[in-house]
């Protein structure tokens, strides 16, 4: 059983090492940057056993992340561990701008140099989870949900798909690209065709969807259309063919492109930008498909969107059905700030900071 369902059902309070796998190299400070080494040896020289408070906060309203990994990290690597006090926020809570999400109360020698791994960690999953958050925020505005396909997998080394899987599924997305960004929290991959089954049939849409769905018979069935440019007619030929079966079609036009419909249709231009997966394309193949009797047919939006984009589709009220959105999820723009803030109880920080206090702090059992 995945941990992340024992989490759920609340047999235990925080995932684990078995969940996060890290890098042994961690221990012998192969991730942490050097001075924090340096600082970790004159301060076992010099000022050993002085109990330090260090607090991590960040600028932005967000959605927090990473918190489970970090006391993990801390867990696994931190020497005499049982003996610091760690408070710490949720993964999934709401944050403000300077509010303090986690504090360690320790020997400074004891975790100090973990310090900057702590950062990136906090840093990478909350933005994360915070743009997913965001994407899943714009896709409701017309009352219902609509689902966010997570599709990140080219947009980022795959080292970090598991990661970044996770801070997606905090963040509101359940339907991802890969295994991988599946595997802390325990479900698999989804996906149909892309653009390459498709050249491999000569740009023959029907007949690669025809392979598909002999293949992969208990799938979903959903038609990729945009290879030759002509959405509409492409996505009427194969609601054609497979009728009921058929339970959507993708368009992932680029937005390099004009699609065929506009060529043929000259008159309805000069007042809209025409390329890519717009809103006239979109409510033209919604009417084509509805005019044929195939309303039941969504339609996957693909392609560049981001929150902002699709907030846009919404408030006109494109019929999109679900959105998949890859690389404006993985844009890092929150950073996480570990201080020192107190020293034996008593306020010692660089100036302009100071310990703030947080009553939604919980103390961690390690």
């Amino acid at each position: 059983m995945k941990e992340i369902t024992r989490k759920l059902n609340g047999e235990i309070k925080r995932l684990t090492n078995e969940t996060f796998k890290f890098d042994r190299r961690v221990k012998e400070g192969w991730f942490s940057a050097v001075y924090f080494l340096k600082t970790r040896e004159i301060v076992e020289k010099y000022r050993p056993n002085n109990m330090v408070t260090m607090q991590f906060f960040q600028k932005e309203h967000a959605v927090l992340c990473g918190t489970d990994e970090v006391i993990a990290l801390i867990h696994t690597f931190a020497k005499d561990a049982k003996h610091l006090e760690l408070r710490s926020l949720e993964d999934g809570d709401k944050i403000k701008p300077f509010e303090t999400v986690f504090t360690i109360t320790g020997k400074y020698e004891d975790f100090g140099y973990l310090e900057g791994l702590i950062d990136g960690i906090l840093a990478r999953r909350t933005s994360v989870a915070t743009n997913v958050y965001n994407v899943a925020k714009a896709a409701r505005q017309s009352g219902v949900q609509k689902p966010i396909i997570f599709m990140g997998d080219r947009d980022d080394h795959f080292t970090q798909q598991a990661g970044d899987g996770y801070a997606a599924f905090i963040g509101g997305s359940k339907a991802q690209a890969t295994h991988a960004m599946s595997e802390w929290w325990g479900k698999q991959g989804m996906g149909t065709m892309p653009h390459a089954l498709i050249q491999l049939f000569r740009g023959d849409v029907v007949e690669a969807t025809r392979a598909y769905k002999e293949t992969y018979p208990e799938d979903e069935l959903m038609a990729l259309v945009d290879y030759n440019n002509d959405v509409i007619t492409d996505s009427l030929k194969v609601a054609r063919e497979f009728g009921t079966d058929l339970k959507g079609v993708r368009i992932d036009t680029s937005r390099t492109m004009i699609d065929q419909f506009f060529c043929r249709n000259p008159e309805i231009m000069g007042s809209f930008d025409p390329r890519g997966a717009n809103p006239t394309l979109l409510f033209a193949l919604r009417e084509a498909l509805d005019h044929e009797g195939f309303n039941y047919v969504k339609i996957v939006a693909t392609g560049g969107f981001n929150a902002s984009r699709i907030k846009e589709y919404e408030e006109v009220g494109v019929p999109v059905d679900i959105y998949g959105v890859g690389g404006s999820l993985l844009k890092l723009h929150i950073a996480f700030t570990g201080d020192n803030v107190l020293l034996n109880g008593e306020h010692e920080a660089k100036a302009g900071r100071r310990f703030r206090e947080n009553p939604r702090l919980q103390i961690v059992e390690l």
